[in-house]
């Protein structure tokens, strides 16, 4: 299946139903009265994330979705029935956006996350809830509102924790081909990628990650040369970015160093937060040089590059040094995941300490009211008393 990741469709929720306009006429019924009963609810559209689907391609054969309409009232005070909700499956990691206005109506980042995008119209009133003491046989009756409607723009960002970024024909498709058991193509010539491929990397009993690659990019992609910087949206959920750099590139005139840097630049053109994610420069294809010169090279690319994070030298095709960055990796994964835990529990601790410090409030009793003790009257003067009065005459 063609890989899709932007996509735009129309959705309208279900109308409202039309209020009844009805009267009870019954033998020995004299006084029926209004009985219309209101419409149904309008159907609303959903969108959920369902797994299985990774990608939009869905979207470009069918663009339009209709909730179904709420049934109309009827006498008796019968309402009508409501229309139902519809769901439509949408990939794990898609944005929805109102095309009219650009604002972002939500993220689907988890599998089963449901997003509300269009409401369905109330129903109708029925002439019963216009009936007053001035109008007595009302004939009005209320049409129903109309379902919301809206143009929606799908951009799907795929789910991986590590994301692959260098030229064509760094080396890319080949190292997530070493390390998982994803197949993208390989060849011998530039853009062999055409879009994003996802490998999950195994480093053990329950400890696994999964590695994104997308097209290789070239200076000049932001203003559109090659295959541009869109796919660079797939790296944005990522934590972690392993530059991939060619230590034997085959054009005479090529500097790695200079093509780092111009990387560099087009990750800041397309977004600052892009830039500010821990990149680690992976240096590919040592098997092209001996040992000592690659291990030589490798460390004349660091300096000139005065790159202060982690590097590795490594092959792709022999598998050379592959396992020891994937276990660097899975070891950073782990430990971001831990500080992540950390600082969940501190914020947990910080906002139950708030709370402890409010005022106690004593909700006030809501239970019945005790009765109210009554006073016997006294009696008058002269008068006898209950008592006396009820005193045999022989005691």
């Amino acid at each position: 299946m063609k890989f899709v990741d932007e996509a735009r469709v129309r959705v309208q929720a279900g109308n409202g139903g039309r209020g009844c306009v009805s009267f009870r006429r019954e033998k020995f019924m004299p006084f029926g009265g209004p009985d219309g009963g209101d419409g149904g609810l309008g159907g609303s559209v959903f969108l959920r994330a369902a797994p299985g689907i990774n990608t939009l391609a869905d979207f470009r054969v069918e663009r339009n979705f209709k909730a179904q309409s709420g049934e109309s009232g009827s006498g008796n005070d019968c309402f009508g029935r409501g229309g139902e909700d519809l769901y439509i499956p949408v990939p794990v990691g898609t944005t929805v956006r109102d095309s009219e206005t650009g604002e972002v109506l939500g993220d689907l980042t988890n599998e089963g996350d449901v997003l509300a995008v269009a409401q369905g119209g109330k129903g109708g009133w029925g002439n019963q809830k216009f009936k007053s003491s001035t109008n007595r046989a009302p004939r009005q009756f209320g049409p129903g509102l109309l379902g919301e409607k809206r143009l929606l723009e799908l951009e799907l960002k795929v789910i991986a924790d590590v994301g692959l970024l260098g030229l064509p024909n760094a080396g890319k498709s080949t190292l997530i081909r070493a390390v998982s058991s994803a197949r993208p193509k390989v060849a011998d010539y530039p853009f062999t990628t055409l879009h994003p491929n996802l490998g999950v990397v195994y480093c053990g009993e329950h400890r696994s990650f999964v590695m994104a690659d997308i097209p290789g990019l070239i200076e000049g992609a932001a203003e559109g040369a090659g295959l541009g910087h869109r796919f660079l949206r797939h790296l944005q959920r990522t934590r972690v970015l392993l530059h991939l750099v060619d230590i034997a590139p085959p054009e005479e005139d090529a500097d790695p160093v200079r093509d780092v840097r111009a990387i560099a630049a087009e990750l800041g053109k397309f977004s600052a937060d892009l830039i500010e994610k821990p990149r680690w420069l992976v240096i590919n294809k040592r098997d092209l040089l001996p040992d000592a010169d690659a291990e030589k090279k490798a460390r004349e690319i660091v300096r000139r590059l005065r790159h202060k994070g982690p590097w590795f030298l490594i092959s792709g095709v022999t598998g050379a040094g592959t396992r020891e960055l994937a276990e660097t990796v899975m070891r950073f994964l782990e430990a971001e995941a831990a500080k992540a835990r950390e600082a969940a529990a501190a914020a947990a601790a910080d906002a139950a300490a708030a709370a402890a410090l409010l005022p106690q409030v004593i909700p006030r009793y809501s239970g019945p009211k005790p009765k109210a003790k009554t006073r016997k009257p006294k009696p008058k003067n002269g008068a006898k008393s209950t008592q006396a009065a009820k005193t045999p005459a022989n005691a």
